[in-house]
């Protein structure tokens, strides 16, 4: 049978032809885009979308604002066995000093920067050398009552300091203890004390802060301290064991878990400076001096480790300067800072 095209139907089938041709030769380009050009234009806007991720991921910081520049406060805060149980806040300092005082006892002198830490203290009264720790973190100083010593120095170092008192800047609080070690302060009664003082900081932090954990496999020197002891008198030892999974260590005062009253919690310490300075009675009360104008060496202890380092402190405003034995100054790992300043008569002990 013969096969009869009409030339209508011819018309037809090469209108189709040149659709499918057509087809295929302008869409040729869009597969091998989306196959080629534009995968790698996805590729680099994904890679830019890593970078913004990453630097979003970079940590920062946290014991302090290091962009801040508000003065912290330096509270002097009671350390006798009496008032222990009762101490509250010192969680939230980013910086504590303690300090031998007369009767081989031990005060601390704890440094709260842009905290609402809502109970302090106990507070007490003021010895001439903690006004050197006040200083070197031009910090206000805040206590109630103060030595003869630390009288005559307020005016003569231009202390900037609150005394706290039991209606506006504190309260007592009603305790099974004598009267003089109920009085506490909170950051908020603080603010109503500072009245014309300056509020702007003046220094830099004493301190040089890491956000992500020192490496110290490298440093000179450096030892296992899972077990670390103080010894300020033979009545006052403080003491840290480490714990392993939550990288710090546990503060314990003569061997007696060391808490806050009011949140119950164990006081954890991230870093540990000590070091050992020569003090002396200097009246019939024995009240102290420390000869803390000078050098020495100590140790930096954090994560399990301690490392050995020196330290300087050049006058009584000027700020101890930490440094490893290579020279370097010291970077501590993001967390609070406990300074302990031992009597050479006492004793650094660290279990390896």
């Amino acid at each position: 049978m013969k096969l009869v095209v009409k030339k209508k139907d011819l018309i037809i089938l090469g209108v189709i032809l040149l659709a499918i041709i057509s087809g295929l030769i302008f869409g040729l380009p869009k597969l091998l885009n989306n196959n080629g050009t534009e995968v790698k234009e996805n590729n680099k806007n994904n890679k830019v979308e890593n970078n913004k991720e990453q630097e979003e991921i970079i940590p920062e910081v946290q014991i302090v604002d290091l962009n801040s520049k508000t003065r912290p406060y330096a509270v002097m805060v009671n350390n006798l066995s009496t008032a222990r149980p009762y101490h509250s806040g010192l969680q939230d300092a980013y910086l504590v000093y303690e300090i031998i005082v007369e009767g081989g006892i031990t005060r601390y002198l704890a440094l709260f920067k842009d905290q609402e830490t809502t109970m302090i203290g106990s507070v007490r009264s003021s010895r001439h050398y903690y006004l050197d720790y006040a200083l070197e973190n031009d910090a206000i100083y805040v206590h109630h009552g103060q030595s003869p010593q630390a009288q005559s120095d307020f005016s003569k170092l231009g202390i900037d300091r609150i005394e706290v008192s039991e209606s506006k800047t504190g309260w007592r609080e009603k305790l099974p203890v004598a009267s003089e070690h109920t009085l506490f302060t909170s950051i908020e009664k603080l603010g109503k004390g500072i009245g014309s003082k300056r509020t702007e900081l003046n220094k830099d932090l004493l301190l040089n802060y890491s956000a992500t954990p020192i490496d110290t496999s490298k440093l000179k020197g450096v030892q296992t301290a899972n077990k670390v002891d103080l010894k300020y008198s033979s009545g006052t030892t403080t003491n840290y064991v480490y714990d392993s999974e939550n990288n710090v260590y546990k503060q314990y005062v003569n061997n007696k878990e060391h808490k806050d009253y009011k949140t119950g919690n164990h006081y954890t310490v991230k870093n540990i400076i000590a070091y050992e300075v020569e003090n002396y009675s200097i009246d019939d009360y024995g009240r102290q001096n420390l000869k803390n104008i000078g050098s020495g060496k100590g140790y930096y202890i954090t994560n399990g480790v301690a490392i050995p380092i020196t330290w300087e402190k050049n006058s009584r405003s000027a700020q101890t300067i930490y440094k490893y034995q290579d020279g370097t100054e010291i970077t501590v790992n993001d967390g609070n800072t406990w300074i302990h300043i031992v009597p050479k008569n006492g004793n650094i002990s660290i279990t390896y």
